[in-house]
């Protein structure tokens, strides 16, 4: 009988976040597969955990998920887990859950810290609707695309990015989105925790003065609906009638409404939009 994969959540910097049933669940299983073994040999230490532990991380995540997918297959148990954080996020763990599934291996997560939550609920910015973004790539075209593509996002934002990247990445965010709002975190949950409220126009100032310390988590403000709204009414301004009833058909709306739709934008009559689509098929 094939055994189970375990997604163990660690804690991102204060260690009296791990619950005990994770704590539980590292003592019991057969293998524990952990991103870095010189840094989780500490936690596990802590916790006074001798279980035997296999390193997985992004330079041999192929390779070595075949690798515990064939024990697994063998009916051990294996616990995953991520130097810090919930495996699978912002990490290699998602090929294993994958590979998994396609053995048909039964995978449960055990939930604990993610620094994206936890940087989120301190924000002070939307949490009704968010997207993560992780890192950026560092790729420079598919970095820009991914930038466009947030420029129109109107849910809170949450990234991840490095000390030696963040100023770049501050201004490529300022050029694309404008000055949003933006909550600066580090350090979260430990001694020093820092949860900065600023915008990012002031966050680039503030990094041309001072050298950023640590890993950052970005929570940004999403566009504002006033915002669209008025991109919306200049889109439909540099657009014929016909064009813009056309806008609103391609979004899966029909004719009759669309006409209504266009008429309530350019504040005419129903009856005027459909007296011009009939004068223009003449």
């Amino acid at each position: 009988m094939a055994g189970k994969l375990f997604l163990c959540a660690t804690p991102i910097g204060n260690l009296q976040d791990m619950t005990p049933r994770v704590v539980e669940t590292l003592n019991s299983v057969d293998l524990i597969a952990a991103e870095d073994t010189r840094n989780s040999i500490k936690l596990l230490n802590y916790f006074d955990i001798h279980t035997p532990m296999t390193s997985y991380h992004e330079y041999n995540k192929v390779e070595k998920a075949a690798y515990l997918v064939s024990q697994l297959n063998e009916g051990k148990n294996i616990a995953l887990i991520t130097d810090a954080g919930t495996p699978a996020i912002s990490d290699p763990g998602e090929v294993l859950v994958k590979m998994c599934y396609e053995s048909g291996i039964v995978v449960t997560s055990l939930p604990g810290a993610a620094a994206c939550i936890t940087a989120l609920t301190l924000s002070g910015l939307s949490t009704r609707r968010f997207c993560f973004e992780g890192f950026l790539p560092a790729d420079k075209k598919e970095r820009l695309e991914i930038l466009e593509d947030l420029k129109k996002e109107s849910r809170t934002i949450i990234l991840y990015e490095a000390p030696h990247h963040l100023t770049r990445t501050l201004e490529q965010l300022f050029e694309t989105l404008g000055n949003r709002k933006l909550t600066l975190c580090r350090e979260l949950t430990k001694r020093f925790e820092e949860v900065q409220p600023t915008t990012l126009l002031d966050a680039c100032t503030l990094f041309e003065q001072e050298k950023p310390r640590g890993e950052y988590v970005l929570v940004v403000e999403g566009k504002s609906l006033a915002a669209f709204r008025k991109e919306q009414e200049e889109d439909w301004r540099q657009l014929s009638i016909k064009e813009h009833v056309e806008l609103y058909e391609i979004q899966g709306i029909d004719r009759k409404e669309a006409m209504k739709k266009v008429a309530k934008d350019r504040g005419v009559s129903k009856r005027e939009i459909y007296q011009y689509l009939l004068d223009t098929q003449k």
